[in-house]
C-alpha cells in the first residue's frame, strides 16, 4: 500500500511537471508569434520607406537574444544607413558579448569603416585577419564575408594569409576575381596563371576568362612579355607554351603564333601539330604569307604523318589566295593552281583532303576561265559521290548554287540552298544557305522577304553570318528610310548581282552612270515643259492597254475620243530621273566601284573614290571600311609602306572601335618591323 502510494505521488510530480513545462511552451510561443509579428511589422517599415519606426521597434527587438539572428542584417544596415555609427558599435559590442562569431566581430569593423575612422578600421581588420593564424577555413570565411560587403582590400589579406599558412598556391581563383575587382590586372594575370598550372586540363576556361578581361591591346601585350618570360623559365610547361601562342592570336600576330607554334611542335612532338592549326587560321584571316611558311614547314618536318596531305592541300589553297588577291587576276596562275589541284587529286584520289581539292578546282574554272558548264559537271559528279562527307556535300551544293546564278539560273540557285538549309539546320552551312537565299530575295528587290531571313541570320551562331546578315539588314533599313519604295536600292541591288554574275564590266558602266528612274505623278503642262511627256508617244501603260482594246474593235472614232480626252487631262504619270545625292545610296555606289576597280589593277581610281566615301560620308557606316582599305591599297598594290603605316595609325586613332581595329594594329606592328624572323624565341 505504501508502495502504491509512492508511485501515486511520484506520478502526480510528473504530471505537473509536464503541465509547467507546457504552460512554459505556450507562453514562449506565445511570446515568439508576437515576437515574430513584431519582426514582420519592422520589415515592413523598411519597404514603406518608413526607417525610423523600423530603427524604434528593431532596437526593443533587439533586447532578446533570441531575435538577433532573424533582425541583425536589416537592423544594422539601417544604423549604419542612417549615419547612428555610435548606435551601432554599442549594439555589435553587445551581441558580441553573448556571441563572439565572426560574422558579428567582422561588423565592428565595418562600422569603423562606415563611420570614416579608416585608420581604426585597418588595424581592426588587420589584426582581426592575423589573430586567426593557419585556420585556412575561418580565413576563407573572413574573405568571403568581406568581398560580399566589397572590402575587396582586406578579403585579399585574409586569403593570402590563409595560401601563406598552407604553403602552397590556395584559392588561386578566388584571389583572381577579387584582383580583377580592385583593378589588380597584373596580379590577376598571375593568379589565373598559377591557377592553369595546376589545372592544366581547364585551360580552354582560362583563356576564355582572359580574352573577355584583357581587351586592351597594351593588355595583351603585357600578357605576351610575361609569358615570355614564363616560357624561358619553364621551357617543359606546355600550358606557358600554349598560352603564348594564343595570345598572338588574339593580337592577329599570326607570324608570332607560327613561331611559337612551331617551337612548341619541335619541343613537345605532340600527334596533333600546333602549326597546322595556326596555318588554317593564318589563311582564314587573310596572312596567306604566314600560312605558305607554316604549311611549308609541315610538309618539310611532318611528312609520312597524319599532318601532310592537309598541309599540302594548305599550301595549293594559300597560293590560290594570293593569285586571286593579285589585282588584276593572272590567268596562266589560275590554270597553273588547276595543274596543282588536279596532281593532288590524283596522287591521293580517296582521300578526303582529294575531294576538298576537287571542289577548289572546279571553282576556279567556274569564276576565272569561264567555264562554267564544266564545273557544273565537275560538282554535280562530287556531290552524288557516296564517299564524300555530308558537311562537304552541302558545301559543294551552296556553291553550285552560286555557279548557277552566274548562268543566271536563280531558280536552280534557290532550289539547292534550300536543300541545304533543310538539310543542315541549325549548323554554320545551313545559315550560310539561308544567307545566300537573303541574298537571292535582296537582288530580286524583295526587301520584306531578304528582311525575314536576315533577322534569323541576326543570331547565327557564326560570327561571320551574323555580321554579314547585320551588314544587308542595315543596308536595306537604311536605304529604304531615305527611299521607301527603294527604287535607288533595287538599281544597286541588280548591280550587285551583275557583280555576282561576274558582269563586272556591265556593273560598272552602270555605277559609273548609277541613275534611278521613278514613276511620278506631274502636271501635265510642267511635264511637256521638262520633256517627260506628250500626247502622241508618253502614254501610260495601262492607257496604252485600253487603246489597244478599242482598236481591236474597230472603233477608230472612239479611239481618237479617247485619246483626246488623255492628252486635255491636268496630270499624268512620268518617269523622272531621281537626283542620287537625295539619297542613302550614293557611299555604297561609290564602296562597290572601288573594290571593282581594285580588281582591274586600277588602284588609284579606287582610292579616290574611297576618299569620296570619307569626304562625303565620314560619319557613315562605311568610313572606316574606307579608311583600312585605303591602308590596304598603299601596303599591298601601290607598295607606299610609309603612306600605309600612317593611315593604319591615324586609323586607331580615328576608329578604335572597329571590327578592323586589331587587324589596323597588327598590320602597323608589321610594317614598323615588330614581327620578323629576328624576334625573340623561346631556347626549346
Amino acid at each position: 500500500m505504501h508502495r502504491n502510494k509512492y508511485y501515486y505521488l511520484n506520478f502526480k510530480y510528473y504530471i505537473i511537471r509536464i503541465q509547467a513545462a507546457l504552460l512554459c511552451a505556450l507562453l514562449y510561443s506565445q511570446i515568439f508569434a508576437q515576437d515574430t509579428q513584431e519582426i514582420q511589422i519592422a520589415n515592413e517599415y523598411i519597404l514603406k520607406g518608413e526607417k525610423e519606426k523600423a530603427i524604434a521597434l528593431y532596437e526593443q527587438l533587439a533586447k532578446k537574444n533570441e531575435n538577433i539572428a532573424l533582425i541583425h542584417n536589416n537592423y544594422f544596415n539601417l544604423l549604419l544607413d542612417a549615419g547612428r555609427f555610435t548606435q551601432a558599435e554599442d549594439y555589435i559590442e553587445k551581441i558580441i558579448k553573448r556571441d563572439a562569431r565572426l560574422t558579428y566581430r567582422l561588423d565592428l569593423g565595418i562600422v569603423y569603416t562606415r563611420s570614416g575612422d579608416i585608420t581604426k578600421a585597418d588595424k581592426y581588420f588587420r589584426a582581426f585577419i592575423k589573430a586567426q593564424g593557419e585556420d585556412a577555413y575561418r580565413l576563407k570565411t573572413i574573405a568571403d564575408y568581406l568581398a560580399a560587403r566589397n572590402h575587396i582590400e582586406y578579403a585579399i589579406l585574409a586569403l593570402q594569409q590563409a595560401r601563406q599558412s598552407a604553403g602552397n598556391n590556395l584559392y588561386t581563383l578566388e584571389l583572381a576575381n577579387l584582383y580583377r575587382i580592385a583593378g589588380k590586372r597584373d596580379q590577376m594575370v598571375h593568379e589565373y596563371l598559377n591557377y592553369v598550372t595546376q589545372t592544366p586540363a581547364n585551360i580552354s576556361y582560362v583563356k576564355n576568362l582572359m580574352q573577355i578581361l584583357l581587351s586592351k591591346p597594351e593588355e595583351l601585350e603585357a600578357l605576351e612579355k610575361l609569358l615570355y618570360d614564363k616560357v624561358q623559365q619553364n621551357q617543359n610547361s606546355e600550358v606557358f607554351a600554349d598560352l603564348l601562342i594564343w595570345v598572338n592570336l588574339q593580337q592577329k600576330n599570326f607570324y608570332g603564333a607560327f613561331i611559337q607554334a612551331r617551337a612548341f611542335d619541335k619541343r613537345f612532338k605532340k600527334d596533333q601539330s600546333k602549326t597546322l592549326e595556326i596555318a588554317q587560321v593564318a589563311l582564314n584571316n587573310n596572312d596567306y604569307n604566314t600560312a605558305d611558311k607554316a604549311y611549308s614547314f609541315l610538309i618539310k618536318e611532318y611528312a609520312g604523318t597524319a599532318s601532310e596531305l592537309p598541309a599540302r592541300l594548305g599550301l595549293i589553297q594559300a597560293h590560290e589566295a594570293k593569285v586571286k588577291r593579285s589585282y588584276p587576276v593572272n590567268r596562266d596562275s589560275v590554270n597553273y593552281l588547276i595543274t596543282q589541284y588536279q596532281n593532288f587529286r590524283t596522287s591521293y584520289p580517296d582521300h578526303p583532303n582529294s575531294f576538298e581539292a576537287h571542289l577548289s578546282q572546279a571553282l576556279l574554272y567556274a569564276y576565272y576561265l569561264d567555264q562554267k558548264d564544266s564545273a557544273v559537271a565537275s560538282l554535280n559528279r562530287l556531290i552524288v559521290n557516296t564517299k564524300i562527307s555530308p558537311n562537304l556535300k552541302a558545301k559543294a551544293k551552296i556553291e553550285l548554287g552560286d555557279i548557277y546564278l552566274l548562268k543566271e539560273e536563280p531558280w536552280e540557285a534557290t532550289l539547292l540552298y534550300s536543300q541545304v538549309e533543310k538539310s543542315q539546320r541549325e549548323t554554320p552551312l545551313g545559315y550560310e544557305a539561308k544567307l545566300r537565299n537573303a541574298k537571292l530575295s535582296y537582288f530580286k528587290g524583295e526587301f520584306l522577304l531578304a528582311q525575314e531571313h536576315l533577322d534569323i541570320l541576326k543570331q547565327a551562331t557564326s560570327r561571320e553570318i551574323a555580321n554579314d546578315a547585320i551588314e544587308l539588314s542595315m543596308r536595306i533599313k537604311e536605304n529604304t528610310f531615305y527611299d521607301p519604295d527603294g527604287s535607288a536600292l533595287k538599281e544597286f541591288a541588280s548591280i550587285e548581282l551583275l557583280v555576282a554574275q561576274n558582269k563586272n564590266e556591265q556593273a560598272l558602266q552602270r555605277l559609273k552612270n548609277f541613275t534611278v528612274v521613278r514613276k511620278v505623278k506631274m502636271n501635265r503642262e510642267e511635264a511637256i515643259r521638262k520633256n517627260l511627256w506628250s500626247p502622241d508617244k508618253q502614254l501610260t501603260q495601262q492607257q496604252l492597254e485600253e487603246l489597244k482594246k478599242v482598236i481591236e474593235r474597230n472603233k477608230e472614232n472612239i479611239a481618237n475620243d479617247m485619246f483626246n480626252d488623255i492628252a486635255s487631262t491636268d496630270s499624268v504619270w512620268v518617269d523622272e530621273i531621281v537626283n542620287t545625292d537625295q539619297l542613302g545610296i550614293k557611299d555604297d555606289v561609290y564602296w562597290l566601284e572601288a573594290n571593282l576597280r581594285m580588281k582591274r589593277g586600277e588602284f588609284e581610281v579606287a582610292n579616290a573614290l574611297l576618299e569620296k566615301i570619307l569626304t562625303e560620308f565620314g560619319e557613315d557606316i562605311l568610313a572606316d571600311d574606307a579608311y583600312f582599305l585605303q591602308g590596304e591599297l598603299q601596303e599591298r598594290h601601290l607598295k607606299n609602306k610609309d603612306k600605309a603605316m600612317e593611315i593604319y595609325r591615324e586609323f586607331l586613332n580615328k576608329f578604335p572601335g572597329s571590327v578592323f581595329a586589331a587587324e589596323a594594329r597588327k598590320r602597323y606592328r608589321t610594317l614598323r618591323g615588330d614581327f620578323t624572323e629576328a624576334e625573340p624565341t623561346p631556347k626549346f
